[in-house]
């Protein structure tokens, strides 16, 4: 229950209502409007939070979940932290699977919330018994009173999104948005939101955002799985090596691919920028717009709708350590280490 605006009884009264932020320097050579629908104003600092909370709540209005039972999730970190957060509000047990892929910074984070952590290797195959879907599928069977969230493949993930994320871009552009642009993980985000945006006008344009080694763009454009599309790339919770079916594919009207690299340097600019400090995906999210705004996608009456999934503190041994940054041989001449920007003092 809320007692007013600035009194809440627990951390989850705060999920959700994120704000709406005007992307002013990064877009100011764009054609249209550009806002970033900025998640990581949600308590665990990702989107991933709606997620959580909307998927234990309906489970315990199913009376599938009860107090001390054991909550089990593949997660490449955000869901797990969301996921870790309300077990501890609830009173859960809380086990995650991980991909190795995730940042040490996640990993740690996880523990800290008292989830117990299995880290899994990341470019194995889905259905490789190492990997994190089989992992968690097998702690399911294996603890007693335990529920699997399974968030690539449950409608909830979707629900979620249909039921806030959607709502409040309409609500805060009044009704003027005209594109989406959204990463596609688990498809969950893009998909609830697009499938509510598309209700109150099906000219709305959403734009998936895809990594470079993911099937994801090649399967909604052909509807066909293709293996030869795989290989790893360094994004965390963005595109896949499977098709999750909590993506709603016709929803959305194209996908772009998005480089690694690229990526990283966007984010990067985004927090020198507009002084929002963003993860990876939010690097990739904007990395599309600004290869679409080369394409001539946008007009100037355009209102395009950014989503900035979660927050940069989750990427600090990754994209914005220059060590990581040069280890993966992403500076040159053109995005130099911003250790030259530091001086020591001796």
């Amino acid at each position: 229950m809320k007692h007013n605006n600035q009194v809440f009884d627990n951390v989850l009264d705060l999920v959700g209502k994120t704000p709406l932020i005007r992307l002013n320097k990064i877009a100011s050579k764009f054609k249209g409007d550009f806002f970033a629908k900025v998640e990581a104003f949600n308590p665990g600092h990702s989107s991933k939070d709606r997620v959580a909370l909307y998927i234990i709540e309906q489970a315990e209005k199913r009376g599938i979940l009860k107090p001390g039972d054991t909550i089990i999730e593949t997660t490449s970190g955000n869901t797990g932290f969301s996921i870790a957060m309300v077990s501890i509000i609830k009173g859960y047990n809380c086990v995650l699977a991980v991909s190795s892929k995730s940042s040490a910074d996640k990993i740690d984070m996880l523990k800290t919330m008292g989830a117990k952590v299995y880290v899994c290797p990341a470019h194995v195959s889905a259905d490789d018994p190492r990997s994190y879907y089989q992992v968690a599928k097998r702690l399911h069977d294996e603890i007693k009173g335990s529920i699997y969230i399974n968030q690539y493949f449950n409608e909830l993930n979707v629900d979620a999104h249909y039921k806030s994320t959607g709502p409040e871009i309409w609500e805060q552009t009044r009704g003027k948005i005209t594109h989406l642009v959204a990463c596609s993980g688990t498809g969950g985000t893009i998909s609830g939101t697009a499938r509510y945006l598309k209700e109150q006008n099906p000219n709305i344009k959403i734009i998936g955002v895809d990594a470079f080694g993911s099937v994801i763009k090649k399967y909604h454009e052909t509807k066909e799985f293709d293996e030869k599309e795989i290989y790893p790339y360094r994004i965390e919770g963005l595109g896949k090596n499977l098709i999750p079916s909590a993506t709603d594919f016709d929803v959305i009207d194209e996908f772009v691919k998005v480089t690694d690299e690229e990526s990283a340097h966007t984010a990067r600019l985004i927090a020198k920028t507009e002084g929002l400090f963003v993860g990876y995906t939010s690097g990739a999210a904007m990395q599309a717009v600004v290869q679409l705004d080369a394409q001539g996608e946008f007009s100037k009456n355009d209102i395009v709708v950014v989503m900035f999934p979660d927050h940069g503190s989750r990427y600090m041994s990754k994209i914005y350590s220059d060590k990581w940054m040069n280890e993966q041989g992403f500076f040159d001449s053109v995005h130099e280490a911003s250790a030259k920007t530091i001086q020591y003092i001796k």
